[in-house]
This record gives structure tokens, C-alpha cells and sequence, in this order.
């Protein structure tokens, strides 16, 4: 998983590639049609069962999303799907690049690769973006603009079907300005992170109990990391960070399935503000934005109930609520934040449980958001 900040968000899309990520490993109208034809490609080529770089199939397709914290935009991702052997998942070399309505744009480059009965999984991406955002921030809500080059690097050995452990590697070089001319400059203590060169170094482990990655009915996952920020330039110190994720899902019914996740983060008190802890950095959180409320320590939990009425349409019903802070002991001095909403589902594949989803939500401070997107929030 990505570390926790806007830039890495923007990064991530890019390096989805569009439906790849969804596919291989386990956030418009035309939207859902386009990507159905598409997907039906990577059906042919799962029928065909054939193996090695040469068999793989191409696909292209354009995603359109949109969130609070970049607005609504368009991702157009191209990939090349393979499979190194016939027990491992695809591999994916992917490109992609995204634009939303706030100026938002980035590219990246992304190459999985699975093998040995999905005992060993490589993941690598390549990324340059230029975000646009509202940073939340003692002087009030102020737009920033965030550009940077991303790079990151993570191998990961399963020593069961259930469990793996592995080490990532990332750099990220970044500046951050004001994106509007007369705004007064970024207070401190958030001004000392604007032109930084961090090189980081991680530790995760997964086990994972789920029936399916894509659309799980039951099982769980959990997911712990660790990384440690080293100081190339821009920043006075080194830096830590450690989080958690624990999702659980039940089916009550043949339609209907219950999914729960509890998120716990912590960081160092050297921690460049973009990769705190926050409400939707870690866990797909609905609701406010992702630069809205972070600091040192978060923890939150997450409800939903997922129905299907047909194979092709579904909808849901979300609520959570979490709480951020410098301590634990003062999470609660912030007080509580909490959003519950409700989505819409459309299946866009015939074999993969698949869904473009539609969410909006209410939060406590009576703002809606609307969220665009492919898959499940977790």
C-alpha cells in the first residue's frame, strides 16, 4: 500500500492502470460500457489458459472518478496482461494518465509481476504528478498545488496461501505551493515540509482469509506496515510510521453481505504532514477529504452492507466514524467525525465480480460528498 498522501492518492490512480490492479491483485455515462468490453477481453484470455509473456492479452479502457479531496475527473489506462505460469495470477505492465475538472494531472507507469503458484509477488511503479488540493491547516482551508515524482518498489514472499510478509522501497521528491496568487504563505509547522527528497524504507504483512478479492462474502484480511522516512533534503530529521487494517466480511443472505474495517495509525512527531495519519488515507474512509483531518495518531471504523438485486445491479449502506490526533490518550479531544451514506453498484464483467460504484454521503458537518470509482471502498 501506498504511503498515506494526496500525492501518493493521485499516484495511485495512475497506477491502476485502469482495471488492471483490480484484476491481477486482489480509489461519465459511457463509463460502465466501455469498461464491460474491455474486461470481456481479459474473460477471453482467463477461457484460453495460455502462459508465458507472448499469450498475454492488451486492454484499454477509461475510468472516470471523482472525490472530494481532486474532484471529478478521467483516468484512460492501457495494459498488458500475462500469466507466468498457470497457478499464479496475471502479471500487468500498465500505463495510465488522469486529469480531474480542479487541474489535477498525472501519469504513471506500473509493472506487477506473479509467479511460483502467486508465491512471489513484484510490484513497481513510476509516477509524476501535479495535484491540486485544499490543505486544511491553522490559517484556514488553503489551495495548494503538490508536483513530484514518485518511485516505489515492493517484493513480497507468501509462506502460505493465507500469509506473506515483504519490504517496499520509495522516493518521493515534491514541492508545495500555494495554487492561487495573494493567498497568505502555508503556516507553520506545515511549512517546513514543502520542498522535501524522502527516501523510505517499509516492512508489511498480510494475511489474508478472504473468499474472493474483489467482492469478498466472507473471511478477512488484515494488513500491518511499518516504514521509516530518511531525510534526503528539505526536512531536518528522520521520520516513522506504522498502521493497521482489520476488515471482516459475513454474508447474512445470498444477496446481502455485511463488510466492517477498523484502521489504527501512528507517526513520529518529525512526520511531513502528508504522510500522517487521517480519515481516508489508509482505509477508503467516506466523507471528508483526505487532507481534512490528520495529525500523528487516527483510528476509525467502517460499516457496510452490500446488496445485490440482480447480476448486473447492487447498492449499499455505509456509516463510520473516526478521530484523529497528536496522542492517543487526546484522540478524542478533536472530537468524533463520522459520515454514513449510500452507492449504487453496476457489474461491468460477465465472469469478475467487478463493480463501478456511485457513493454519496452525509458527514457530520452537514457536507455532502459524491465519490466515482471502480471496485469496493474495502
Amino acid at each position: 500500500m501506498f504511503p498515506k498522501n494526496f500525492f501518493n492518492l493521485a499516484a495511485r490512480f495512475a497506477s491502476l492502470a485502469g482495471l488492471f490492479t483490480l484484476i491481477s491483485a486482489e480509489p461519465g455515462i459511457a463509463g460502465p460500457t466501455v469498461t464491460e468490453n474491455h474486461l470481456d477481453q481479459i474473460d477471453t484470455l482467463q477461457d484460453e489458459e495460455t502462459v508465458g509473456f507472448r499469450n498475454g492479452s492488451v486492454v484499454v479502457a477509461p475510468i472516470p472518478f471523482s472525490n472530494p479531496t481532486i474532484g471529478s475527473g478521467l483516468l484512460l489506462g492501457a495494459g498488458y496482461l500475462f500469466n507466468l505460469d498457470e497457478t499464479s495470477k496475471p502479471s500487468m505492465i500498465g500505463l495510465a494518465a488522469l486529469r480531474s475538472d480542479n487541474g489535477t494531472t498525472g501519469y504513471g507507469l506500473a509493472a506487477n509481476f506473479a509467479f511460483d503458484n502467486n508465491r512471489w509477488l513484484i510490484e513497481s511503479l513510476f509516477a509524476k504528478a501535479d495535484a491540486r488540493y485544499d490543505l486544511y491547516t491553522s490559517a484556514g482551508k488553503l489551495p495548494v498545488g503538490q508536483k513530484g515524482t514518485l518511485a516505489r518498489l515492493s517484493l513480497a514472499y507468501g509462506v502460505s496461501r493465507e500469509m506473506s510478509f515483504g519490504a517496499s522501497l520509495r522516493y518521493l521528491d515534491t514541492l508545495i505551493t500555494p495554487s492561487v496568487n495573494g493567498l497568505p504563505p502555508i503556516p507553520p509547522p506545515l511549512d517546513q515540509f514543502l520542498n522535501t527528497e524522502i527516501a523510505t524504507l517499509g516492512l508489511f504483512m498480510d494475511l489474508d482469509k478472504r473468499d474472493d478479492t474483489l467482492y469478498p462474502t466472507k473471511g478477512s484480511s488484515l494488513h500491518i506496515e511499518v516504514a521509516n522516512g530518511y531525510s534526503l533534503s528539505g526536512i531536518t530529521g528522520d521520520y516513522t510510521t506504522g498502521y493497521l487494517t482489520y476488515s471482516h466480511f459475513y454474508s447474512i443472505s445470498k444477496q446481502g453481505v455485511i463488510a466492517a474495517i477498523v484502521s489504527a495509525c501512528g507517526a513520529s512527531s518529525s512526520t511531513p504532514f502528508f504522510d500522517q495519519c487521517g480519515l481516508g488515507t489508509i482505509d477508503g474512509f467516506r466523507g471528508f477529504s483526505a487532507m481534512q483531518f490528520f495529525d500523528t495518531r487516527s483510528a476509525a471504523a467502517q460499516i457496510e452492507y452490500r446488496h445485490r438485486f440482480s447480476d448486473r445491479f447492487g447498492a449499499v449502506a455505509f456509516a463510520g466514524a473516526g478521530q484523529v490526533g497528536p496522542t492517543l490518550s487526546q484522540l478524542s479531544a478533536n472530537g468524533t467525525h463520522s459520515a454514513a451514506g449510500l452507492g449504487i453498484r453496476y457489474r461491468v464483467s460477465k465472469k469478475f465480480p467487478v463493480d463501478f460504484s456511485v457513493d454519496y454521503s452525509r458527514n457530520n458537518l452537514k457536507e455532502d460528498q459524491v465519490y466515482v470509482y471502480v471496485g469496493q471502498r474495502f
